[in-house]
């Protein structure tokens, strides 16, 4: 049957025919019954006494069929006509990627963006069993509302007549005469040109070239003919993405490297993981900074006090500096703990600041008497220890937010930080007016952060202190959220505490919805409820206002763990390591993740890398129980049981009731193969407050004791 314009098929009229080739035609159809545009794609009649390709066609047909997903193209049925199967699908109007990608690539958001879809989708098929195995721009339309749409899946279309090398690139053919081996060259994996069936892996490799183009407006592989391309593939690496996009973020660039690897061991895990690590990237994209902007550690402010008791106040003005600071887009700042550590390691500021990778130090003193308060500031460049700047304020003790202001305004100016458009500004409406509540604020974070039971308790006593006097203070509010969120966790998980967290944290956002810190408390708060895809996008509301914030990522990797999501853990931990180079955390715990993804390698290297900050942490601070019982974990994960245990019952002793001591001190025994002592722990660790049945769940260290009888009568009980 010859069809045209305006014949029928069945209760479709042909409008026009929109594609061909040797799987089928394609034509835009209207459906009059339900008077809807449909894309209709039906077998040429030669094709469909060929039973490979009528299996084919019954293959595309299943796999869009089990798909449903936004970025993926509908299936509306499957029927025969004639003795001829028949797909009708949705119609898009737009056009491809192939047809959209200009000749020097997209730009890096529209790139992630679009990217970040396409993993997504793969995402989505690959959970039901199906791999695209032909993935490029051809095959992806971007529709006239920016949507995209991921086209043929589990198609395999063959070339009947020769083509010149040049288009072989482009075409989907079967290579040498041999049936097995469909699909593109120039984006199918190595293994797929060798011969072996496509998988997961594969699509990933494909998607890798395909973000390679979208960013550099050219293949990473190129051939004179498609001999000469298979062996580029095979053989070659291209050329780096960071030389060739400068203002590609460089998360991204690794990420399309990873996806070209050879071996498909080492591209990454999944689509998911893809997707998660795309989405960090475009929540924290900073324009054009590559990893060269400026850097600098706020060091903690000496108390000259005549009293000497006004520490909190040094701390709190320091931390606020930070806060200013690392709202910066074009300026990495180390975060508080960090630089704070070296509070009297007695290292000059030259060795200090190598040793958290900034390249300048601010210093400075507080002297406070009665309502007078005197600052003094330096900011000493790290290659030489020379002074920068250098600065004294003399005021009244109601200047103290000016103070703060003009401080970060003046080293942005002297290190010289481009500023986006937003971020020149006037100074910031003070955080309170109330400067007694301002003190008892203050003293709350001196203590929250500290991170122990009776610290945070405290805590929540100066933020209700605050917020009696100012009502208005946004902060306490959000610090209030914190130290309830934390309650409920790791002391009595009790739901009077889940809703103050949930109150404290709505009434924060209501007074100032730009605060980062009511973001995140928000999204910790909704976490305690299970409320995960709202605690998402609050996190990501914290991500857009403070990108660089390692707590952010930090505890939004911890929302993502207690969901069971391990992919977009492992990117949120990924993203808090790099925030702060120093840290022992996020490695540790990203190395947890990846041992239950089956990245043996990457775990193992996390953790060398997490082990040697502790042990640097340690230096500083032989006290830290956290870096003890973390590393001691780390240790017994790389086979050194014995310093593993040894480092755990170090820690045991110095906090024997703190129940997260209880928790990884279970973890590292039940590593150790200890397992009575382990269940014991675990079950200390409940009775002390640790109630966060998710975390349990889904934390591999705790397989060797997962199956036993106590283990699951102490899951029953939570």
């Amino acid at each position: 049957m010859v069809h045209a314009p305006e014949s029928t098929l069945l209760q479709y009229r042909l409008v026009e025919k929109i594609g061909a080739g040797g799987m089928g035609e394609v034509w835009r159809a209207h459906d009059v019954t339900l008077d809807r545009e449909v894309a209709l794609k039906f077998l040429p009649a030669g094709a469909a006494r060929d039973a490979t390709l009528v299996e084919r066609f019954l293959a595309e047909a299943r796999a869009l069929a089990a798909l449903n997903h936004p970025d993926i193209v509908t299936v509306y049925e499957f029927r025969e006509h004639e003795g001829r199967p028949l797909i009708a699908m949705e119609y898009v109007r737009g056009r491809t990627l192939k047809e959209l990608l200009p000749s020097d690539g997209l730009e890096p958001a529209r790139l992630i963006e679009i990217g970040r879809r396409l993993a997504g989708a793969l995402a989505a098929a690959h959970a039901r069993g199906v791999i695209h195995g032909d993935l490029k721009p051809a095959n992806v339309m971007i529709g006239d509302d920016g949507r995209v749409r991921v086209l043929d899946f589990g198609l395999a279309r063959f070339r009947r007549t020769p083509r010149a090398a040049s288009a072989d690139a482009d075409r989907t053919l079967t290579l040498a005469g041999d049936p097995h081996i469909t699909g593109t060259p120039a984006y199918m994996a190595p293994e797929q040109l060798q011969g072996c069936p496509a998988d997961e892996r594969s699509d990933l490799f494909a998607l890798g070239v395909v973000l390679y183009e979208m960013a550099a407006g050219r293949r990473p592989f190129d051939g004179d003919s498609a001999a000469a391309l298979v062996a580029a593939v095979l053989r070659d690496r291209p050329e780096p993405l960071a030389g060739l996009c400068p203002g590609l973020p460089a998360g991204v660039a690794r990420l399309v490297e990873q996806c070209l690897e050879k071996d498909p061991a080492a591209r990454p895990a999944s689509a998911a993981e893809m997707q998660a690590r795309l989405q960090v990237e475009q929540v924290s994209a900073v324009g054009g900074d590559t990893g060269r902007a400026p850097s600098i550690a706020v060091m903690p402010f000496a108390d000259m006090s005549p009293a000497g008791d006004q520490g909190h106040f040094c701390d709190g003005i320091a931390e606020e500096i930070i806060n200013l600071l690392s709202r910066l887009r074009g300026l990495r700042v180390a975060a508080r703990t960090s630089s704070f550590a070296y509070r009297a390691s007695g290292l000059d500021s030259r060795a200090i600041a190598h040793r958290l990778g900034v390249g300048a130090l601010l210093e400075g003193s507080v002297r406070r008497a009665g309502d007078h308060l005197r600052v003094t500031v330096d900011l000493v460049g790290a290659a030489d220890g020379l002074e920068v700047w250098a600065a004294k304020y003399d005021r009244q003790l109601a200047d103290v937010f000016a103070i703060q202001d003009e401080i970060a305004g003046n080293v942005v100016r002297a290190l010289e930080v481009t500023l986006a458009p937003h971020e020149r500004s006037g100074p910031a409406r003070p955080p309170t007016s109330d400067l007694q509540a301002y003190d008892f604020y203050l003293r709350g974070r001196q203590f929250y952060v500290q991170f122990k039971r009776r610290a945070v308790d405290f805590a929540r006593q100066m933020f209700e202190r605050a917020i009696r006097l100012d009502p208005a203070y946004a902060r306490a509010h959000a610090g209030l959220a914190d130290c309830a969120s934390f309650e409920f966790q790791h002391v009595e998980r009790r739901d009077d505490v889940r809703l103050l967290a949930e109150e404290a944290s709505a009434r924060a956002l209501a007074l100032d919805p730009e605060l980062p810190e009511a973001h995140a408390a928000r999204g910790v708060a909704l976490s305690l409820s299970r409320r995960y895809a709202e605690a998402a996008a609050e996190f990501d509301a914290a991500a857009r206002l403070a990108p660089r914030s390692f707590d952010v990522w930090y505890f939004y990797g911890r929302t993502c763990f207690a969901a069971g999501e391990l992919e977009r853990a492992a990117a949120m931990w990924e993203k808090a390591a790099e925030m702060r180079p120093e840290d022992h955390q996020a490695l540790l715990l990203v190395a947890q993740v990846y041992d239950a993804l089956g990245r043996a390698a990457d775990a193992r290297a996390a953790r060398e890398r997490g082990l040697a900050k502790a042990e640097a942490r340690l230096e500083l601070n032989p006290d830290d129980v956290r870096a003890l019982y973390m590393g001691a974990n780390a240790l017994a994960a790389l086979g050194d049981g014995a310093r593993g245990l040894a480092w755990a019952d170090r820690a045991l002793a110095m906090d024997p009731d703190d129940s997260m001591v209880l928790y990884n001190v279970a973890c590292i025994r039940a590593l150790a193969g200890r397992v009575d002592e382990a269940l014991d722990c675990a079950e200390r660790a409940v009775a002390t407050g640790l109630r966060h049945k998710d975390w349990f769940l889904h934390d591999s260290n705790l397989d060797g004791i997962r199956q036993h009888p106590r283990f699951q009568a102490l899951m029953t009980r939570l």
